[in-house]
């Protein structure tokens, strides 16, 4: 079989030379300028031809694979910033295809228009401002308008808001994605990359308490509606934090931390739904198994590695699922039976309270302080009135009643320092509920729980006309009462600055 393989290409071979001797024979027996330019004549039309058939190609190519392309057919973003990013796109390709499409053409048809003929002379121009102006001005013009579109999009996807939000982190290593979360203090914790360890893939500081709740997940499981913020790192070399569903695409550089914000809008079950109206993926994910699923049904999003990064690049790939509220409550709520810190750390060598529990106490009131001040003195430097509002967290109340718990006190006593460090400080005292119970109840018990923490600091020496108690009950929510989280959100007490 080798033999005839080998012997059927120097036949190949054989013919082609043959071919070429032939035409050169034609060619001299016709003369050789009458062959030139049968030649050219035929090649021209032939460029002709072939920029038709290619930019009807490139029609019907995009119309035949439209469903499988993001931004097109079910495969619309499913954050809110990403309808922008689509539509920034789709501009940019309005642009540059209609220069696509006028190159193309000219290139070809200059090249059948402008074939040898004899007698035919160059036109050799040595400058031309009008002509160089225009050319110059419109991709100018085209390229400002892209740019500010582009950069209008950009901050209106990177917006600094006081929304909030729920913030993860990500690290790339070659080759695998870890996943971080916060566990009930919603806050993540300090971390150092000299304390990388086995069995500290972050390098968590555990002596900052904020970190003894996080916890680190097989999956991404994020709640639709609600705005994401991605700390992205890299441990190694450069990463990409790509999430192409959502629009999200991000640099993982090492030493550089970077994030990104996105607020989901489809969760993985209504975006199946989406594939199961679209022909093409109702096919077997695996054509040979009658028992695979169809491909609308095993569809999930991913969190991919952007960048080579290595051999093993391919294998960077996470399920990131989109639940509605509920779901992500129970889902990391369960979590939190599998924080870091306890599992794994917990009177361990590296455990920095191992011997000492008053000490892991009084770090954790100090990061209490610490982060009350930050919160005080942003509502302080506020410039809108709205925002001179902080909340205090640890204040809490026996179930049903005003009476103060007795950890409220560690809390309140940093406000009544902090009314000290301040002397020209007035503050509105706000209770407010949820509504669950009759409306003039929780008027009342939010009243009565305001007034509390008004007799507190007045009994540790704040004067009486700095401060005013006032009760919202259930009138001023800011989650949903529908979920028990959005309900334990809404009971709180605040602090509104009424001035300084």
């Amino acid at each position: 079989m080798g033999i005839i393989i080998i012997l059927s290409l120097i036949l190949i071979g054989v013919v082609i030379v043959q071919i070429a001797r032939i035409t050169e024979l034609a060619g001299t027996l016709r003369g050789e300028e009458e062959a030139m330019m049968d030649s050219n004549r035929r090649n021209g039309a032939y460029m002709v031809i072939f920029v038709v058939g290619f930019l009807i190609f490139c029609v019907i190519s995009a119309m035949y694979y439209k469903n499988w392309m993001l931004g097109y057919g079910p495969h619309i973003s499913a954050s809110e910033h990403g309808l922008a990013l689509d539509s920034l796109f789709d501009t940019t390709l309005f642009f540059t295809g209609i220069v696509f499409v006028l190159t193309q053409i000219l290139l070809f048809w200059y090249a059948y228009k402008y074939q040898y003929k004899p007698g035919r002379k160059v036109l050799f121009l040595a400058h031309d401002t009008r002509l160089e102006l225009i050319w110059t001005a419109i991709p100018v013009i085209v390229m400002s308008f892209l740019v500010v579109k582009g950069l209008v999009v950009w901050n209106e996807a990177m917006a600094d808001t006081n929304d909030e939000y729920i913030e993860i982190e990500a690290m790339g290593q070659q080759f695998n994605w870890l996943i971080r979360y916060p566990g009930a203090d919603n806050r993540l914790g300090e971390r150092n990359y000299k304390l990388f360890t086995a069995s500290n893939p972050f390098g968590q500081d555990w002596n900052d308490t904020k970190n003894l709740d996080d916890f680190h997940p097989a999956e991404i499981v994020l709640p639709k509606g609600k705005k994401v913020r991605v700390r992205i790192t890299s441990k190694d070399v450069l990463h990409n934090f790509d999430l192409p569903h959502f629009r999200v695409k991000m640099d993982a550089i090492p030493g550089l931390p970077t994030y990104f914000v996105f607020t989901p809008t489809t969760t993985t079950e209504e975006y199946r739904l989406r594939l199961k109206e679209t022909p093409e993926y109702q096919a077997l994910l695996d054509p040979i198994d009658p028992e695979s699923p169809l491909l609308w049904e095993a569809f999930n999003y991913e969190l991919a590695c952007a960048e080579l990064c290595g051999s093993g690049h391919y294998s960077m790939k996470r399920i990131v699922k989109i639940v509605e509220q509920e779901e992500y409550d129970a889902w990391a709520a369960a979590q939190q039976e599998q924080a870091w810190y306890p599992n794994n750390v917990k009177g361990k060598d590296e455990d920095p309270f191992k011997m000492s529990p008053e000490k892991a106490r009084d770090l954790e009131l100090m990061n209490r302080k610490k982060d009350f001040r930050m919160s005080i003195n942003n509502a302080i430097n506020a410039e809108k009135v709205e925002d001179r509002v902080f909340k205090l967290d640890y204040v809490k109340y026996q179930t049903g009643s005003s009476l103060l718990t007795e950890e409220s006190s560690d809390e309140l006593n940093n406000l009544v320092e902090a009314l000290a460090d301040f002397p020209n400080l007035s503050l509105e005292l706000a209770g407010h509920t949820d509504n669950v119970g009759n409306p003039v109840n929780n008027q009342a018990l939010s009243q009565k729980r305001a007034e509390s923490v008004y007799t507190y600091l007045t009994s540790h020496g704040i004067a009486s006309n700095r401060l005013k108690a006032v009760g919202y009950g259930d009138t001023q929510p800011v989650e949903s009462n529908d979920t028990e989280e959005g309900r334990r959100k809404n009971r709180r007490t605040e602090a509104r600055i009424t001035s300084k």
